[in-house]
């Protein structure tokens, strides 16, 4: 699928993967919508950005947790652009937790990542779904992780609702073909600010590596826009870590 002109929604796409994401849309040719829940500034210098190249973007908040702030995104972005052709599902968020320490993983814990995490990334699907039907193409790009096929991560709930994205990934690709293909990336370590007080534990994870580097935004920004183009892929699992569950 040429990317040229197509209305391309990026949640989370102010900061990290979600601007690299953003920009190199951009770059391809797509009108691109920058979703924020609070990072505003972030979300509306991104937007200048691609638009100070000549791009075309806008910012629109929603907490993708909510449902009807989803949907209201969604008519936001279809009274401006008339559709939505694509939709990268990339607002995550974590909890720092050490994995044996258990009784720390409380309900709420449980319930705010996986409210994001998983529940977000299907009302946004769920919501742009009837434009792409209606245009009979459509593609959706969820946001994984390493974590969810490895089982460690930055915390239990963490790494359990990136397995859970895996999953949804596949059932929305068998309920949303043919007109939509749904596909993930799944990141190794990537250098964002995620990483932000422990870069010495990046760092020295690096040279052990196959590949012996971290991965950068950038790097799976391109690998997001490959899948999004490619329309003989759907229900798959794409692997972007340096090598480092080989």
């Amino acid at each position: 699928m040429e990317l040229q002109n197509k209305v391309a929604l990026v949640t989370g796409g102010g900061t990290g993967i979600g601007r690299a994401a953003s920009l190199e849309l951009a770059k391809r040719g797509a009108i691109v919508i920058v979703n924020y829940s609070r990072s505003q500034s972030d979300a509306e210098e991104t937007v200048q950005l691609i638009n100070s190249e000549g791009g075309r973007a806008i910012a629109v908040q929603a907490n993708v947790s909510c449902d009807e702030e989803v949907r209201a995104m969604t008519r936001t972005i279809v009274q401006h652009f008339d559709t939505v052709d694509l939709l990268v599902n990339n607002a995550s968020i974590t909890i720092h937790i050490p994995m044996d320490d258990l009784e720390a993983a409380t309900e709420e814990v449980w319930d705010e990542l996986f409210a994001v995490n998983v529940k977000g990334m299907f009302y946004c699907a769920r919501a742009v779904a009837p434009f792409m039907r209606k245009n009979r193409k459509g593609a959706i790009v969820n946001l994984g992780s390493i974590a969810g096929q490895t089982g460690l991560g930055s915390s239990l709930p963490y790494a359990v609702s990136k397995a859970a994205v895996h999953g949804l990934t596949k059932s929305l690709a068998r309920a949303l073909a043919p007109d939509i293909r749904v596909n993930a990336i799944v990141p190794g370590a990537v250098a964002t600010r995620w990483w932000s007080g422990r870069e010495e534990q990046m760092n020295r994870l690096a040279p052990h590596l196959p590949l012996q580097r971290i991965s950068t935004s950038e790097d799976i920004a391109a690998m997001i826009c490959t899948a999004l183009e490619q329309e003989a892929m759907t229900g798959q699992m794409i692997t972007v870590d340096s090598g480092q569950t080989m």
